[in-house]
């Protein structure tokens, strides 16, 4: 297919959130397709409908668009090879099932699982590698006729032929498989429906799919795939290209979990990460722009993504840099574009309700903690300072404004913030210097830790000085006096 417009698919079957791994392969196939000039197909494989639910489905089609992993055909888009959700395509593989039985390359199995595993048992004892054993290959009529008559539901099995399965991975080079170790699979369970071997490889043809990059915990299903296009009558040249990604490690060198960063992509969308810091994480996990470069743009990413320049080995998973790469990120947007991405995090936490006056103050306010933060669900604990109504300090917070020195030093600027006209960070800035580091000798920490708290309320806060400005005087000197009187 070498000559062929590309087309890459990318195929969840979501029965959950989508996660880290997802995704990754979700951004490799959108970035190849993008960088070749070819098509983004997105097919949900929704046949195991116990576990995967429309809620789960809306979540992956969302998740994609907030990412800005646009697809070209699927859901919600349409295309000539749809449908693409795979519930809706039964009658296919119940077409191409019924065509193997015919053609003799698949066959049902009667087998009950209590006997599959009691011969899985039996083969771990004599040290042989369990897998199917070929026992209903070749059942004459009367043994189908007796096991029909136990009300028995067969499954359909594809015959494997003798000999290996060979073809090259763009990432891994060739890969061999030798049958001995692939038995006889299943196509399609005892109630009808299509396992997942089936359904995969009849769908990539039929959506004349080019490239198939995905996990390479999937890399031992292929011979078994390639079967199915063998039985398709597939011609060799027209088979898909397979590439393999690298798995995620995290950084304890483990599989990825929630304790080391596996958790889902709606997560780390709650905790305040960018979309385009994520995608960009992600791209880095097994693939490099090269020149030592972390910082790319979605746009970068399509003109330089190649197959060739993904890694075989594992990737490791690092929150640390993710939240670098998201402080990056969120320093380098614009105001108007910070402030809408901000005006949810403060609706969700009620520090604002949405009016123009709040959000004009919130504008004013992002600038001075823009450099400050690496995620946006800091922003609400940054600001809410400036519509509390009143004086309110966190509770840890209180023992230090009420010792003897915290009450001096508020006293001291209380009384030269009181006359002082221009209300500008500048001049706050130059008369607390004076009178409290120059006249009293007192060290920053401790001249204007107090009135951080008293005058936010906390510990942590946006530069003191332009808080006090974008506060105002009056509800400073008010928040002072109350601080001085508990």
């Amino acid at each position: 297919m070498a000559n062929k417009k590309v087309r890459v698919r990318f195929a969840p079957s979501p029965t959950g959130d989508l996660h880290v791994g997802n995704i990754r392969t979700a951004l490799f196939d959108w970035a190849y397709a993008r960088h070749t000039g070819g098509t983004f197909i997105f097919r949900i494989e929704d046949t195991d409908t116990t576990r995967v639910t429309d809620e789960y489905i809306a979540a992956a089609i969302d998740t994609l668009r907030w990412l800005g992993l646009q697809w070209d055909e699927g859901p919600k888009v349409g295309g000539d090879y749809g449908p693409y959700l795979q519930s809706q395509r039964m009658d296919v593989y119940a077409h191409w099932a019924q065509k193997f039985l015919d053609q003799k390359d698949a066959y049902y199995c009667y087998c009950t699982p209590a006997e599959l595993e009691a011969r899985r048992d039996a083969q771990r004892a004599a040290n042989v590698a369990p897998g199917y054993d070929g026992q209903c290959r070749n059942l004459t009529a009367a043994q189908i006729a007796g096991y029909k008559d136990e009300g028995r539901l067969p499954v359909i099995r594809m015959r494997m032929p003798d000999g290996e399965t060979t073809f090259v991975d763009q990432i891994r080079g060739e890969m061999s498989f030798d049958h001995k170790f692939v038995p006889d699979f299943v196509l399609v369970r005892g109630d009808g429906s299509p396992l997942y071997t089936l359904a995969v490889a009849v769908d990539d043809i039929l959506m004349k799919v080019t490239h198939i990059l995905r996990g390479e915990d999937l890399l031992s299903s292929t011979p078994r795939q390639i079967r199915v296009y063998q039985a398709m009558g597939v011609a060799l040249e027209d088979y898909p290209t397979f590439a393999h990604l690298p798995f995620v490690m995290g950084q304890d060198n483990t599989k990825l979990s929630k304790r080391n960063g596996e958790v889902s992509i709606a997560w780390y969308r709650e905790a305040g990460y960018l979309p385009e810091a994520i995608c960009n994480y992600l791209a880095l996990l097994g693939w490099s722009p090269g020149e030592d470069r972390e910082n790319i743009t979605m746009q970068e990413l399509t003109e330089l993504f190649t197959v060739e320049r993904v890694n075989s080995s594992p990737a490791r998973f690092d929150m640390k840099k993710l939240e670098a790469i998201n402080g990056d990120k969120i320093r380098a947007l614009t105001l108007d574009d910070f402030l809408e991405r901000s005006l949810p995090f403060l609706k969700t936490a009620r520090v604002i309700t949405g009016s123009d006056e709040e959000i004009a103050l919130v504008k004013s306010a992002l600038p001075i903690i823009q450099e400050r933060i690496t995620r946006l669900n800091e922003i609400p604990a940054m600001l809410k300072f400036l519509f509390v109504k009143g004086f309110a300090v966190e509770a840890d917070s209180v023992a230090k404004v009420s010792d003897a020195a915290s009450k001096d030093v508020l006293k001291r600027a209380l009384a030269d913030l009181t006359p002082l006209t221009g209300w500008t960070h500048t001049s706050i800035e130059s008369v607390l210097r004076a009178s409290l580091i120059e006249e009293l000798g007192l060290k920053p920490r401790v001249a204007f830790g107090s009135i951080r708290i008293a005058v936010t309320g906390s510990t942590v806060s946006p530069p003191l000085f332009e808080s006090m400005e974008l506060l105002g005087k009056n509800a400073c000197l008010e928040r002072i006096s109350a601080a001085l009187a508990l």
